[in-house]
């Protein structure tokens, strides 16, 4: 389990790496997102895509490794408002169905328990 636990801590890592630029490259999406609530879209965005990006590479070193995962955790619960945004709106997004809407929604889920795994130490059992 050890090796395998290894290989999707950098998967997980550099999938957060790469989601966080592609904030940059698609920053108008991101924007549209944004639930109306929140304040200074683009910058919340920009914040989000260097978290992540940050986060990814962070989880990749031992000495970071915890403390980014539980970061990532943080995060993935701070941007859900925009993925809740989307599922409750979805006529704001033709480009995407319904259903594939609420599969981004419970992949947030996903990403929470696949970071809180990277916050226990290695064979804890936990």
């Amino acid at each position: 389990m050890g090796r395998a636990r290894e290989i999707l801590k950098w998967v997980l890592g550099i999938s957060f790496t790469l989601a966080g630029a592609n904030h940059f490259a698609h920053t108008d999406f991101y924007v549209s997102i944004m639930p109306p609530y929140l304040p200074w879209h683009a910058a919340l965005v920009y914040i989000s895509g260097v978290c992540e990006m940050a986060l990814g590479i962070l989880l990749l070193f031992r000495r970071t490794a915890r403390l980014a995962a539980w970061g990532m955790v943080a995060l993935i619960i701070a941007v859900t408002p925009a993925n809740v945004q989307m599922v409750v709106h979805p006529e704001q997004y033709p480009g995407y169905s319904v259903t594939a809407l609420w599969v981004r929604l419970a992949l947030q889920a996903v990403l929470i328990a696949w970071a809180f795994w990277y916050t226990r130490p290695p064979g804890s059992g936990r």
